[in-house]
């Protein structure tokens, strides 16, 4: 009973809140549009890079994609922008507009990934962005009529991808909390390393990554995601995974539900996480009563690592988080699951502060609000459809479509083609 009345406020919410983002789009589109430049006389013109923005602002100055659209030839070729077009992503004549429930549907498919799978769900979330919604093949089009569109319709996909994970990442840390299963000293080692690691990508990336490489370097991720998933199917990933979830059983047999029966120490198991030593080389802290020690170095150059590469692609990182934490580290599976959940959190949300705040990346918030509606909706939905699929076959399924996509990317960002339909 429970989850329905969840599912069916999940519905609600979606309606108001699509509702309300229909509302916006048309206030939106009722603004006046910004007059086009005219065509550059000279293909000298239409490469020179847009003039230096002065530090005070002015009154009626073209924003960033205000001025990179006017510095587009107008037509209706490719790499062209007609003014008279309707306006689509971001706002900009011509280009794909998605319709809001195609945005919904794709982020309830997202989120139930995200919840059943795991790693696989950040790299649907910039398959939709890039291959389904045509961004990808949009924004191409530019890269030699206006490569500065070019790179900011990229750095605009990033931060897209960024908001789906985000979101997920929230749900989990908040189901993680609730467990009582969020390491603070943890965390806050691997959020000094991200936070960084989460700034310094956009601003020494955002402007300068044209949308081929990136989905080359989008490829290259994905392969590594098809691995991971391929390594949890065979003999050994499965016996590891089987021993993992065999050690998280007894300590929670053997402490955390101990805990609730032993009134004789209940104050010192309600305590949860303790830290009885902090150091350099260091950190000891007992959780439900059981000791475990890290060196702080390991999180703190890890989440550097792994949140740069999360800023970069948008993917997440907790295909990289959880082997991180257990081998190179050596924490159990018990306390990594939430503590790298709240590691991609605070990464994702660095990232898409300084992208959209520091180096001034627009985006567009009706697509991205209505695939929120949709992942809050598909998270809810993965626990309750997963556990009648088996996982071992699904993770089988998303290897293959991981490759497919894999190839179909490296192929397209690096050679200039996918050798893939489709992609």
């Amino acid at each position: 009973m429970r989850t329905k009345i969840l599912v069916l406020l999940s519905v609600v919410a979606a309606l108001l809140l699509t509702a309300g983002l229909l509302m916006a789009q048309g206030q939106e589109a009722a603004k006046p549009a910004a007059p086009a430049a005219q065509a550059p006389a000279s293909e000298a013109a239409k490469a020179a890079p847009a003039p230096v923005k002065p530090a005070a602002p002015q009154s009626g100055k073209l924003s960033k994609l205000e001025d990179a659209i006017a510095k587009t030839p107008t037509g209706i070729g490719k790499g062209q922008i007609d003014p008279n077009a309707a306006p689509g992503f971001m706002g900009i004549p011509g280009a794909p507009k998605v319709f809001w429930l195609w945005g919904i549907l794709w982020g309830i498919w997202v989120g139930w990934i995200f919840s059943s799978v795991g790693a696989f769900g950040g790299i649907m979330a910039g398959v939709g962005h890039i291959t389904v919604f045509g961004l990808a093949d949009y924004g191409g089009t530019f890269k030699k009529t206006n490569p500065t569109l070019n790179k900011l319709l990229t750095d605009s996909i990033r931060v897209c991808n960024q908001y789906l994970v985000g979101l997920s990442a929230f749900i989990s840390s908040v189901t993680y909390y609730r467990m009582g299963r969020l390491v603070l000293p943890l965390g806050l080692c691997l959020a000094g390393g991200g936070i960084l690691g989460a700034y310094l990508i956009p601003v020494l990336t955002a402007g300068k990554i044209n949308l081929s490489m990136y989905i080359g370097y989008f490829g290259i991720v994905v392969f590594a995601v098809a691995f991971v998933l391929f390594y949890e199917t065979t003999p050994k990933g499965q016996a590891s995974k089987k021993a993992a979830k065999a050690a998280a059983k007894a300590f929670e047999e053997t402490h955390i539900r101990k805990s609730e029966t032993d009134q004789s120490k209940m104050d010192e198991w309600a305590r949860g996480v303790h830290v009885t030593h902090w150091g350099l080389s260091k950190i000891i802290f007992t959780f439900y009563g059981s000791e475990f020690s890290f060196n702080p170095i390991w999180p703190v150059l890890g989440g550097f690592v792994i949140a740069a590469i999360s800023s970069f692609i948008g993917v997440g990182g907790g295909f990289l988080y959880v082997p991180f934490l257990t081998s190179v580290a050596g924490l159990p599976m018990f306390i990594v699951d939430g503590t790298s959940a709240m590691a991609v959190l605070v990464s994702m949300i660095t990232s898409i502060f300084t992208f959209m705040f520091i180096k001034s990346v627009p985006m567009d918030m009706i697509l991205v609000g209505t695939e929120l509606v949709g992942i809050f909706i598909g998270s809810i939905l993965g626990p309750m459809t997963s556990k009648y699929i088996p996982e071992i076959w699904l993770k089988r399924l998303f290897v293959v479509l991981a490759v497919y996509v894999g190839i179909g990317y490296l192929t397209k960002g690096f050679l200039g083609h996918s050798i893939m339909p489709g992609m």
